[in-house]
């Protein structure tokens, strides 16, 4: 449901926990990776000049290297962590306890608990089908660069299974019309709430 994903997005926005758990919710919905991949993700892998996220296979489900085009909105959430983790040159987002280590995985959930999202309505991985879903049904996107873009097991016509840079110019145009459009739904949504309080402390 758009309404509730832009409640979520502004949710995410305005948590109050640390920064590092901040930008890690605030990047998840833009690159809609699994959510190992994005505690485990180093600043090695990301490429500014490019605006790419080389995620190296060992740390992918499938066992294959994985791109990540990234949005100016994703670009923008990236640079203001590395003002914050960046000097370590480790991990984009490391444990509190340790800048050798990733994040760990009861951050987030933990984050979403404390926001009072019940782990029935929303996971870190909740993501993905959200973009899966929304993708394909509202913006309409080829199916192939979503499931690509999801890094499943993608074939062409001929049953050959499509390699880390298939597609890629499509790709990146998808994932900043995907961000764009989560602007607008975060927005909109904004502006829907502000204009009922408006209403009602006018009632009264």
């Amino acid at each position: 449901d758009p309404a509730k994903v832009g409640r979520l997005l502004n949710m995410l926005e305005a948590y109050e926990g640390t920064e590092t758990v901040r930008a890690a919710l605030k990047l998840a919905p833009l690159v809609f990776v699994r959510p190992k991949e994005l505690r485990c993700a180093e600043w090695q892998e990301i490429d500014f000049e490019t605006r790419e996220w080389c995620i190296p296979a060992e740390k992918m489900k499938m066992g294959v290297d994985h791109i990540v085009p990234l949005s100016d909105q994703a670009i923008a959430i990236l640079e203001q962590q590395k003002l914050i983790t960046g000097h370590w040159d480790g991990y984009v987002f490391p444990s509190t306890k340790s800048p050798r280590r990733p994040m760990s995985d009861n951050a987030v959930l933990g984050a979403f608990r404390n926001m009072g999202i019940p782990k029935e309505e929303m996971t870190g991985h909740g993501f993905r089908a959200m973009a899966r879903t929304i993708l394909d049904e509202v913006l309409g996107e080829r199916v192939e660069l979503i499931e690509h873009q999801l890094a499943h097991a993608v074939k062409d016509g001929l049953g050959r299974a499509y390699n880390r840079t298939s597609h890629m110019p499509q790709r990146k145009k998808m994932m900043q019309r995907w961000a764009n459009y989560l602007d607008d739904l975060r927005i909109e949504t904004f502006a829907r709430s502000a204009l009922i309080l408006t209403k009602r402390f006018a009632v009264i």
